[in-house]
């Protein structure tokens, strides 16, 4: 059984970022989890887009939740009050802590200070590290996860090179980089 990882807003909101995230838990490489709070902003934020055509939020967080059923995270509202990051990220630690996750995969680290993790047993990862990981666990996995994302794309389409350009601007460039250097960034 894959591990599980909370992901936080921030690492779902670029779409080639969240693709490759999630392709890569397809892959069973870790169980993604998330709570209807992160959902909401994450569809609230998406409809915030300028020129996003009507209904791509709802259509994003939809696919989301359907192909990973069991990332939902509910319960978790009690731990809240307990919790001393970020006020404002504290339903995210608390959905985190309560779902058993080991990592909290977020671009704010600032926000969950090693201290609002004490005693939790749960990391704060960016999600370049996280990625990086994931690539030095299972690169198999992950390869057929981003060559499958290539394949798949058709508007607009991609080569590997544009993927990998795409997740370095989306916040990832090591995972790019060390992408580029592997046998299967050449493979389409």
């Amino acid at each position: 059984m894959a591990f599980p990882a909370f992901l936080d807003t921030c690492v779902l909101y670029g779409a080639n970022l969240n693709d490759t995230l999630l392709r890569i838990a397809e892959e069973d490489a870790f169980s993604p989890q998330w709570s209807p709070d992160v959902v909401e902003e994450l569809r609230r934020n998406l409809s915030m887009i300028p020129n996003l055509p009507a209904g791509a939020a709802d259509r994003r967080v939809k696919a989301m939740t359907d192909a990973f059923p069991e990332a939902m995270v509910e319960g978790y509202e009690p731990l809240i009050p307990i919790m001393t990051c970020d006020p404002k990220d504290r339903h995210v630690l608390a959905a985190a802590v309560h779902s058993d996750s080991q990592v909290l995969v977020t671009f704010n680290l600032d926000d969950f200070p090693t201290s609002s993790l004490a005693g939790f047993e749960i990391t704060a990862v960016h999600p370049d590290d996280f990625l990086l990981d994931q690539l030095d666990l299972h690169p198999e996995k992950v390869a057929r996860s981003m060559i499958r994302q290539v394949d798949e794309a058709t508007r607009p389409t991609l080569t590997m090179a544009d993927l990998l350009q795409r997740l370095s601007r989306a916040g990832v460039p090591r995972f790019a980089a060390e992408c580029q250097r592997r046998p299967f960034s050449s493979a389409t």
